[in-house]
């Protein structure tokens, strides 16, 4: 197995300690190690690609394994969120809509023995969701470090619904993103529905 490959397993292999890190109430900092973890998974997706290309490691595992890591990391930290009551349940349900859906045509190009890499879109799709999620894990630690009273701000009900006000706008406009790129795959690779 190359490098690249090896960073993506390491990818899917970080989402259950960044869970764990997310859903433990009594962890002191929970948001700031959940990022930490969140942030280098989402390096090595950086990593991963640039590797492959430069040093001409581009395998067909790759092709259809790294998009599915960065699928089960944002998922994964969404539907944490949705538990923590921080985002709303519709923007998770709709992004695993897309998944399943793109998922479901990967498949079944790879039946036909095509794989079918990420586009321009699905990219702009996963760096939107990965800025959600960063943005939700910074704003929730700004609440903890002022319920820790690390920071001297009290922390009210207005204050409260603006950062939920916040994480569902930046949130929302990764489900927007995520929809328009789920079309064009769909309209892109339209000929592998047609032959079902």
């Amino acid at each position: 197995m190359n490098l690249p490959n090896k960073l993506t397993i390491l990818r899917i292999c970080l989402v259950p300690f960044m869970v764990a890190s997310l859903l433990c109430n009594s962890l002191p900092h929970r948001f700031l190690i959940a990022g930490l973890i969140f942030g280098a998974a989402s390096l090595t997706d950086l990593f991963d690609g640039k590797i492959a290309r430069k040093r001409n490691l581009i395998t067909s595992f790759g092709k259809f394994a790294d998009p599915l890591a960065d699928k089960i990391l944002v998922i994964s930290a969404l539907c944490c969120f949705v538990d923590l009551s921080l985002i709303s349940s519709v923007a998770v349900i709709l992004v695993l809509f897309r998944e399943f859906a793109v998922t479901s045509i990967r498949l079944v190009a790879a039946q036909n023995g095509e794989v079918i890499s990420a586009n321009m879109w699905g990219k702009a799709k996963t760096v939107s969701q990965m800025i959600a999620v960063i943005v939700v894990f910074v704003t929730q630690y700004f609440v903890e470090l002022c319920e820790m009273s690390i920071i001297a701000l009290s922390i009210n009900d207005s204050i409260l619904t603006g950062i939920y006000v916040i994480n569902n706008v930046c949130v929302w406009i990764s489900v927007a993103l995520t929809l328009i790129s789920g079309i064009i795959y769909i309209k892109d690779n339209f000929k592998y529905i047609d032959n079902m």
